[in-house]
């Protein structure tokens, strides 16, 4: 089983105080114009990889800045529709902010089968987003992650 960690960040709105959540569109030509093209900044742990450590790699990876510091909560696993599994982290992060995104690339094949390779980023745009958007935008299988965080917060 394919399982990736990935890293949730969350802050309060600075215009009304409603919950936002961190969010990646995914890149390449396929996602461009598809619905639901929109990730927790997430990605494969290497073998016997920590999986916090892998989630803070990838978000650098992908973001092209390091996650900020601060307590990380462990909202567990969520399982995409390609049955990949995904070990999803929050972290409060009032004050961060990118700039521009600037991520890793990575080759696909396009079209699949021609033996033609493209070099996309791996993620071309990210940003807060209100969790009630977030569900809209997010990968049908990691919304469970927004429910999971949502009763985290709600309950502290």
């Amino acid at each position: 089983m394919v399982t990736s960690a990935g890293l949730l960040l969350h802050r309060r709105s600075p215009s009304d105080g409603g919950l936002q959540v961190f969010v990646a569109h995914m890149g390449g030509p396929f996602w461009r114009r598809r619905p639901r093209a929109w990730s927790i900044p997430k990605g494969l742990l290497k073998a016997g990889e920590d999986p916090l450590d892998a989630a803070r790699r990838e978000f650098a990876e992908e973001i092209g800045v390091p996650a900020p510091d601060g307590s990380v909560l462990d909202l567990g696993e969520v399982r995409q529709a390609s049955g990949k599994r995904v070990r999803v982290f929050a972290l409060q992060a009032e004050g961060f902010a990118v700039d521009a995104v600037r991520s890793n690339t990575v080759q696909v094949e396009l079209p699949r089968g021609s033996g033609r390779f493209l070099e996309v980023p791996e993620v071309d745009d990210a940003r807060w987003a209100a969790v009630d958007e977030a569900r809209e935008l997010l990968v049908a299988g990691q919304v469970a992650a927004l429910d999971r965080l949502l009763a985290a917060v709600q309950g502290s």
